[in-house]
């Protein structure tokens, strides 16, 4: 054989040896792009590839860095763009279709680039990074240049395009934002200016945002103080405070999924929410487009969002989730949707053709469909995806033509090796897991995850079919590996099992058996050489726990096929002793394994370390576990775990790993001779390989990227070729035989359906046959559920065991029913005892390993609890020493209450907690500080005032009377209780040191004046706890003193046998909250449990104490005759009277008429010893009595006493909360101010950084103007040389052509201002063209090709044809040249004039930034200014407290003026004196104006008088006119002649009085009479009206009831019913009509009425006759 090849040379021997990849299959996951109008590509793994549409070829261009990150493609200029996935990443321009690279791109980015995106015109490339540059760039790809960046931290983009009208302009989204991007251009400098949009709400409504940065609708609070920006208010100085938003100001919006641009360079943005937007490039004005009418979409389906939008001719197209596109209508601000075309699946990408011809459909799982517009049939599948991910590949044998691959899914496909299309597909319909290829027949086997393997035929690659199927075991196939002739099929399971199955379809796939491993097999080598008649098997696992790989080395004998019962057990094991099963140990982790086609060498690969290693096998049996040594050991230059497997001829290793390289080396060398990176470490690198039998042909599968490379030889020695393919050769022809039997049977075979019968009917059979065992239940058979192989086995061997020992389990049964009886009863006499002596059902169970199982599980739960409550238990401690030391131990004053004995009263003290050694020190220095200062400001008082002798103090310099004059001073100083704001100094506080409120300014002194006010409240609370203190003693001594009474309360009571209770005051848990903290045994509701030894110890101990009390009771004898004698005392107590009784005589049990003398005598002796005791137990009572009564009066006394006491305590309680709210109020307040401070503090820092920002943006633009500046005027000095030139070119044409005849000159001339008209490319712009962009705007290289295609016209215009007779050809060519360089100079012109109108447009827009960054500057500088104001007012306006008298102050509510804006506090003292001066001078103004007015009041009385004696005068003439001119009628006649007119007249009025009066009562009782007969009637109507829409809906009822009834009766014939029914329906409308008549009757006397009332109301008004 080969192996035993000598070997002198070994490079010789592999010189020239290389490999190259042929075709590359995969499917697109990022989205596909065209290269050209009939040219598609998209990335995969490694590689991007290029599909012809018309031809279907494939065209593959490696990326040599590793796998493909991005792509994209410009088609005018038919070039390719894509970055690799390296750290710091490169970005490749490759030319189509001759795949030459044109540039690469190196920029700053670190890890990845995530966009890429031509623009239209031009040679512009964009890129955009993630994480962590977030970077945009703009290339100029042909010069490799950046031509500007800008970085935008986290902003992460899903989508970027350039417009295609303009490319100055991009687009950048995603799913939270829509940035539009300018490039501002000014000669060679570009510039970036972003803008963002501004997203419409959830629901589409837009928002309207407020300046937060400087916000001018913000609310004046006139108390508080000035109200800030929320940022302030949060403390933030830097640039967060440009962007904060609180909490509930932020609203959800829109969410953009795709965007696309419009020829009106618009944006068409669509959203998740299903809104569709449309954005102005220039304004950003936000339009949302709303549905003009609603549609039917195709199988009731639903729009979502779209995922991807295109533009097309007025409207675009739009795809969902839903595998539908939408066409879509746009007019002004409404959109019509209609239904354009239904695929298979979620549509993830949609594009056009560069002609518009063409539409790409790219689904979510990497199909592409091509839809080309009319055409028939329209839609074409270019590229089918796989369902799923492709797990494995296998050769059909022999491996020359086709191959087959596997998904995750199940799916089977054949596949060209040639080329790598599709032959044909099957679907298994379940997970798979492994494939293999048969060697021995054309056919293959697939495992699946639920333990089935399917057998496929593959004769006709056209139509493979599924020939057997077996279920091996429950546990998931993970590996299936033929042997190299094809007489074995092994199976490894997860479950650490290896069946060995015959691979020949001959014989059904039968199953041989099967052995046991470590459960995580990693992988399976053979050696089946042609010679040989065994089969060694390799085994791989790993034993993760010891950190080593296990490999296990078995025998399968050719023979075994003919003979298996013999190699295996009845539960189909297969037996070790038969195939010689060996045990290996390696002490590191192995990754994969092989076996060497001698068996003697393994070979490995090591996975934590990089080394391949070969192992020699020892030649002598062992037992038990052989550890071996590395024989051979070479570094793999490979990293990450890999895999290693073996040519076809045993001479070649092929290794792969996760670094994406495939080698292959000597096997006797273990070195390279020939590589190929196929695939990436970012993808994963290799899942699996596969070389053909004759080694031409090598397939690699990627194990992330989702990509099947096929690499063919490039250059292969012929040493090697000769080599396997002599192998190949040889092994073929030992195989064909086989080959062609077996293929013979396949051909013969019917496919599954016989032999899913034959499986389906040998259970049945099975199954009834064990139907008639009684051990079907022990064997828990399931007819109806597929039983697995190994299961099978393993029913079989209980059967056969059960049969074996039949008669055994026969007797065995029959102890069991006689036991079971037994318990049964024994289970029936537990049910009647009592519930104590009961034993739980569990008890009676005679299963000792389930009763075992039970006390486990019981014993688990226990623990568990107990674990649980101690858990719980420490919980809680832990959480109740936390609130014990929070709330009790660190609390110097414990919180606690004090109740009144008789009435409703509860003091509580203040808690304290023990004041730090840092606030103690804190106060100390405020104390010092503030004495220091009053010792300052009377020492400057002093100096300054010497001879203001009234607020001059004297300085005593002996110590003794320092405190006295420290006293004076608080005097003097201390301000009042209205001006202090609280009531502190009527608890002794001292309040001298306190700044007064009027002048606490500064930050220091208010946190100064706080220290000192928590020292006065902590002295407050102090001297008050004092007091409760005090208190709490006194009651605790009335309870003792109360306690000592009840006791002789309670004799007294005991000695008058009185039924009386003795009130006992005692101390509440409020009171004594301590006891809270102890539990006492009263308070556990529940038993205690009493551990066994301890009840143990007890009965022990009882008989010993029970003896000992025996003892003590015998031994009382003294006691016992004391209490028969004596009564149990010594002598008789007063208290004993109303307890002694005389004894009767004896005689007293006889008559009296028996009584003697004597006896007679002792009766009258003892009837006085009776009345005497009775006497002196009335007078004992009655003391007692009174006894009882002054103690209970005493205890009354005390205790309501005390109740005074604390009621007035009650009173000091609240005064105290009263001053300590008060002082807490002041802190409060102080700290507001403090907190305001602060925030207007953060407010000026923040605008003094936003200031030097601007500022800085300021130099940036001004530094940009002044460059701008200087590059236009050199550049317009460059374009006014031009100019002159062009001008001296055409004034000097005369001179050049002097010597020219005239005429011929002006014909030159002429011939001079000629141009050529350049042709325009037509780019079909012409109404029926399907491009919706038209002709695009020029770029650099279309006008290079006007200026090379302006030069052919020029040489056509040189042509000596169009020269004028007569002229001299040398001044014609010298005219040509100076004609020619005039049209080359305008041309310069004309690109210098617009480059000089660009420059210009780029200066103006940076003065528009410029003076915009101005007046945001002089707008931070208004914003200072205002709060520097608002700073100085707030330090000045002080909010202080005041106190004030109640009752002095009252107001309504609601009229508390806010506003004193003109308004000064000042002090009370100096407003009574000027009051009092003002008094005094108002007195005296006052009494000067009463002379005057005096004086002025003579003048005007007599004048007063003057004028009324002339009005009196008039009078009297007036008078005596009358009487003269009066007429006398009878009435006057009678007021002359009656004496008592007037009485006459009272009484004819009083008389009219009482005649009205009656009237009006009259009046008055009948309009009641009338409204309380309205009102009845009222009720009455409304009650008729309840009746009758009870009856109408009665009627209605009883209509509808009329008319079912007049169906059935139709139905029935009856004619008695109808009859029936038609009475009671006439008495019903006779009813009705009699109510209606009542009704109409009501309401006439109703309006009756109300007319006789409103007549009867005005009869009673007064007549107003006019005389």
């Amino acid at each position: 054989m080969a192996q035993s090849r000598e070997r002198e040379d070994a490079s010789t021997y592999f010189a020239g040896a290389s490999l190259s990849v042929r075709w590359v299959q995969g499917f697109p996951s990022q989205n596909v792009h065209f290269v050209n109008d009939h040219t598609i590509c998209y990335p995969s793994g490694n590689f991007v590839i290029f599909i012809n549409l018309d031809t279907k070829k494939k065209t593959v261009l490696q990326c040599i860095n590793g796998i493909v990150g991005v792509v994209a493609t410009n088609v005018p200029g038919e070039v390719v763009a894509f970055s690799d996935r390296r750290l710091k990443p490169v970005i490749y321009i490759y030319s189509f279709p001759a795949l030459t690279r044109k540039s690469k791109l190196k920029g700053n980015i670190l890890l990845d680039y995530a966009l890429l995106c031509f623009s239209y015109c031009g040679t512009y490339l964009a890129s955009y990074s993630s994480l962590p540059e977030f970077e945009l760039a703009l290339w100029n790809w042909e010069s490799n240049v950046i031509l500007c960046r800008k970085s935008q931290p986290g902003m992460d983009v899903s989508q970027m395009s350039f417009n295609p009208m303009n490319w100055h302009q991009m687009c950048l989204s995603s799913a939270s934002a829509v940035s539009l991007w300018t490039i501002e251009r000014s000669n060679q400098d570009h510039h970036f200016r972003m803008r963002m949009v501004k997203l419409p709400l959830e629901d589409g409504s837009l928002v309207n945002e407020t300046d937060m940065l400087f916000p001018t609708s913000l609310r004046k609070d006139l108390i508080y103080g000035p109200v800030l920006p929320l940022s302030a208010i949060a403390g933030l100085v830097g640039e967060e405070a440009e962007t904060f938003r609180p909490k509930d100001d932020i609203y959800p919006l829109l969410h953009p999924t795709m965007h696309c641009w419009t020829p009106s360079s618009d944006l068409y943005v669509g959203c998740e929410e299903g809104h569709l937007l449309m954005i102005n490039a220039e304004t950003l004005k936000v339009t949302v487009l709303q549905k003009a009418e609603e549609i039917t979409l195709l199988d009731e389906g639903q729009l979502i969002s779209p995922f991807t939008l295109v533009y097309q001719k007025d409207g675009m197209l739009a795809s969902g989730i839903d595998g539908l596109i939408y066409s879509f209508t746009v007019k002004d601000s409404k959109y019509q949707v209609k239904n354009f075309l239904e695929v298979d699946g979620p549509v993830a990408h949609l594009i056009f053709s560069p002609s518009y011809k063409m539409l790409l459909i790219q689904t979510d799982k990497g199909t592409v469909y091509i839809y080309t517009f009319g055409e028939e049939p329209a839609l074409d599948k270019v590229l089918e995806a796989c369902d799923g991910k492709v797990l494995a590949m296998d050769f059909v044998t022999p491996g020359t033509k086709h191959f087959m691959t596997l998904t995750n899914s199940g799916e089977v496909t054949l596949l060209w090796i040639e080329d790598g299309t599709c032959i044909s597909k099957i679907l298994l319909g379940t997970q798979a897991t492994a494939l293999a290829c048969s060697p021995s027949s054309l056919s293959a086997v697939v495992g699946t995850m639920d333990g089935y393997l399917y057998f496929l035929d593959t004769q006709n690659v056209e139509f493979p079919r599924v020939i057997h199927r077996t279920f091996l075991s429950e546990s998931p196939v993970k590996i299936l590996t033929y042997d190299q002739r094809g007489i074995f099929l092994l199976v490894g399971t997860v479950d650490g099992n290896i069946f060995v199955i015959d691979a020949k379809p001959s014989n059904s796939f039968q199953i041989f058996g099967y052995t046991e491993t470590s459960k995580d097999i990693l992988q399976i080598s053979t050696v089946s050489l042609p010679v040989s008649d065994v089969v060694d098997v390799l085994v791989l696992s790993s034993l993760r726990e010891v950190g080593r790989s296990r490999l296990e080395l078995f025998s399968l004998p050719i023979m075994l096929s003919k003979a298996p019962p013999i190699f295996s057990d009845e539960r189909g094991r297969l037996k070790d002793d038969f195939i010689h099963k060996f045990l290996y140990e390696v002490e590191h982790f192995l990754s994969s394994a092989v076996l060497g086609f001698e068996s003697d060498k393994i070979y490995g690969f090591c996975s934590q370390v990089p080394y391949i290693c070969s192992y020699l096998l020892p030649e002598k049996d062992h037992t038990g576990v052989c550890i071996l040594k590395p024989h051979q050991k070479v570094q793999s230059k490979q990293y990450g775990s890999g895999m290693i497997c073996m040519s076809s001829h045993g001479l070649w290793l092929l290794t792969v790993a996760k670094c994406g390289f495939v080698f292959i080396r000597d096997i006797f060398s273990l070195e390279v001779f020939a590589r190929c990176r196929s695939h990436s470490h970012q993808g994963h690198g290799i899942q699996c390989i596969r070389m053909s039998m004759d080694g031409q042909h090598i397939l690699v599968n990627g194990r992330d990227d989702g990509t099947l490379v096929y690499l063919k030889w490039k250059r292969l020695g012929p040493n090697l070729a000769s080599d396997i393919l002599e192998y190949y050769q040889q092994l073929t022809a030992t195989l064909n035989n086989t080959m062609e039997r077996e293929n013979e049977y396949l051909a013969a075979s019917g496919g599954l359906s016989k032999h899913v019968e034959q499986e389906e009917e040998e259970p049945a059979e099975s199954s009834k046959k064990l139907s008639l065992d009684s051990s079907q239940e022990e064997l828990g058979i399931n007819p109806n559920k597929e039983i697995s192989w190994i299961q099978q086995k393993r029913e079989e061997a209980i059967k056969n065991e059960v049969k074996m020992f039949s008669q055994k389990r026969k007797e065995i049964k029959r102890g069991i029913k006689e036991l079971s009886r037994i318990i049964m009863s024994m289970m029936e006499e537990n049910e009647k005892v009592e519930p104590i002596a009961k034993l739980e059902q569990q008890e009676f169970c005679l299963d000792l390993e389930e009763l075992e199982r039970l006390h486990d599980e019981s014993e688990e739960e226990v623990a568990k609890i107990r674990k649980e409550v101690e858990m719980h238990n420490l919980a809680k401690s832990y959480l109740t020493e936390l609130i014990r030391e929070e709330c009790w131990n660190s609390m110097a004053v414990k919180g606690r209450a004090l109740k009144c004995f008789h009435i409703p009263y509860v003091v509580e003290n203040f808690p304290m907690k023990e004041r730090t050694e840092e606030e103690l020190q804190q106060l100390k220095r405020v104390v010092q500080q503030k004495k220091t200062e009053a010792e300052c400001l009377k020492l400057r008082k002093e100096i300054v005032e010497v001879q203001s002798a009234t607020l001059i103090k004297k300085h005593h310099e002996e110590d003794d009377e320092e405190e006295e004059d420290e006293e004076k001073t608080v005097k003097d100083t201390s301000l009042p209780n209205y001006l202090l704001g609280s009531l502190s100094p009527d608890f002794g506080a001292d309040t001298s040191l306190l700044t007064n409120q009027l002048e606490l300014h500064s930050r220091e002194e208010k946190i100064n004046q706080i220290i000192l006010l928590k020292d006065i409240i902590y002295k407050v609370k102090k001297a008050f706890n004092s007091e409760f203190d005090a208190a709490y003693k006194q009651k605790e001594f009335e309870i003792a003193r109360v306690r000592e009474k009840n006791v002789r309360i309670e004799e007294i009571i005991s000695d008058l046998e009185l039924e009386e209770r003795v009130w006992q005051p005692v101390f509440e848990d409020c009171e004594q909250p301590e006891r809270a903290l102890v539990v006492e045994d009263d308070e556990i509701s529940f038993q205690k449990h009493i551990p066994p030894w301890q009840s143990a110890k007890t009965e022990m101990t009882m008989p010993f104490g029970m003896e000992q009390l025996q003892q003590a009771r015998a031994s009382d004898a003294r006691q016992r005759g004391l209490m028969d004698m004596m009564g149990g005392v010594l002598e008789v107590k007063k208290e004993d009277i109303l307890r002694m009784v005389i004894p009767q005589p004896a005689f007293m049990a006889k008559a009296d008429a028996l009584w003697s003398e004597e006896e007679r005598k002792q009766f009258k002796d003892y009837e006085k010893k009776v009345k005497e005791l009775n006497e002196e137990r009335d007078k004992y009572r009655k003391s007692l009595e009174a006894e009882m009564k002054k103690l209970q009066n005493s205890i009354q006394e005390s205790t309501q006493n005390f109740d005074e006491h604390l009621k007035r305590l009650f009173e000091r309680r609240v005064k105290a909360e009263m001053v300590v709210n008060q002082e807490e109020m002041k802190i409060n307040n102080l700290v507001y101010s403090l907190l305001l401070d602060e925030e207007l503090s953060s407010r000026e820092q923040f605008l003094n950084n936003y200031l030097l920002k601007k500022q800085e943006e300021k130099n940036k633009t001004s530094e940009a103007i002044q460059k701008a500046r200087e590059d236009l005027d050199v550049f317009k000095e460059q374009h006014d040389i031009l100019v002159a030139e062009d001008k001296v070119l055409e004034r000097s044409f005369k001179r050049e052509f002097s010597d020219v005849s005239g005429h011929q000159v002006d014909i030159l001339y002429k011939l001079f201002k000629r141009r050529p008209r350049v042709h325009k490319q037509k780019t079909h712009a012409d109404v029926n063209s399907l491009v919706p962009y038209g002709e695009r705007p020029g770029s650099g290289k279309l006008n290079k090709e006007n200026f090379t295609q302006l030069m052919k016209s020029m040489d056509e215009l040189d042509s000596i044809n169009n020269m004028p007779e007569g002229l001299d050809p040398t001044v014609w060519e010298h005219f040509c040249i100076t004609r020619r360089a005039k049209v080359e100079n305008e041309y310069k012109v004309k690109q210098k004039a617009a480059g000089l109108q660009e420059m210009t447009t780029f200066l103006r827009k940076r003065l528009e930034d410029d003076e915009a960054v101005q007046r945001e500057i002089e707008r931070v500088f208004q914003e200072l200014l205002r709060l520097q104001d608002e700073k100085v007012k707030f330090q000045v306006n002080l909010t202080i407290q005041i106190l004030l008298k109640q009752g002095q102050v009252e107001l309504e509510n609601f009229q508390l003026i806010l506003e004193y804006s003109d308004a000064i506090l000042i002090n009370k003292n100096i407003i009574e004196d000027l009051n009092s001066v003002i008094r005094t001078q108002g007195q005296k103004k006052v009494a000067s104006m009463m002379e005057s007015k005096e004086v002025h009041k003579g003048i005007y009385q007599i004048e007063w008088e003057h004028k009324k004696m002339e009005m009196e005068m008039e009078d009297l003439n007036q008078k005596a006119w009358d009487i003269q001119m009066l007429f006398f009628s009878r009435d006057r006649q009678k007021y002359l002649n009656e004496p008592n007119y007037e009485n006459v007249i009272a009484i004819q009025i009083g008389i009219m009085e009482q005649t009205i009066n009656v009237i009006d009562k009259t009046h008055k009782k009948n309009v009641q009479n009338c409204k309380k007969l309205l009102k009845k009637l009222g009720r009455y109507s409304n009650q008729k009206d309840i009746a009758n829409y009870t009856l109408s809906c009665n009627l209605r009822e009883e209509l509808v009831a009329v008319s079912e009834r007049q169906d059935i009766c139709n139905e029935i014939g009856s004619t008695l019913t109808c009859e029936k029914i038609a009475k009671e329906r006439y008495e019903n409308l006779l009813k009705k009509q009699k109510l209606t008549s009542i009704s109409k009757q009501q309401a006439e006397q109703i309006s009756i009425l109300q007319a006789e009332v409103e007549r009867l109301r005005m009869k009673t008004f007064p007549a107003l006759i006019p005389m």
